[in-house]
């Protein structure tokens, strides 16, 4: 991770696994986290998962791992987010304590799509992603001025021949 904004990134990712953990946890347990519930408990348990290995990814500079996340997390959270703007736009939900878990799910979908396509963009508009590869088979050697060969004047600038 070379740019300030993919650290920063990684970090906000982490901290909504670890949010969404708790979350998960505290629904197994049967207490209420404020009002934030899993949308499916097995379906966020197999996407926790799924999001480790991307971030292990996106840590690596990966774009795949950029997709999938997007894409698991856009199919997670779409269709709430979509129905809970529905239901506040059209006015039939009420604002009452019963009803702050609808406003809490559907924020928090709005942060669980909002933090992928960041980390979508980001790679996308990385230019040093594609330029300077790394390559640890090579840049040891080609990286480092210790292993470069200084030329002095007993250096040998004879043209051998063979006959």
């Amino acid at each position: 991770m070379k740019n300030f904004s993919t650290l920063m990134l990684v970090m906000f990712m982490a901290m909504f696994w670890i949010l969404r953990i708790v979350v998960a946890f505290a629904y197994e347990l049967g207490m209420d986290f404020g009002g934030i519930q899993p949308f499916n408990q097995t379906m966020e348990i197999i996407l926790l998962f799924v999001v480790l290995v991307c971030m292990l990814f996106i840590i690596k500079r990966k774009l795949i791992g950029a997709l999938v996340y997007l894409l698991a997390y856009g199919m997670y959270f779409g269709t709430n987010l979509i129905t809970g703007i529905t239901a506040l736009t059209t006015g039939t939900i009420e604002i009452t304590t019963s009803n702050v878990s609808i406003y809490m799910n559907t924020f928090i979908s709005l942060i669980g799509i909002a933090i992928p396509v960041a980390v979508l963009f980001d790679l996308l508009l990385d230019k040093n992603r594609k330029a300077n590869p790394k390559d640890k088979k090579t840049d040891w050697f080609y990286k480092n001025e210790q292993f470069d060969r200084k030329m002095d004047e007993r250096a040998d600038k004879n043209n051998y021949r063979t006959l």
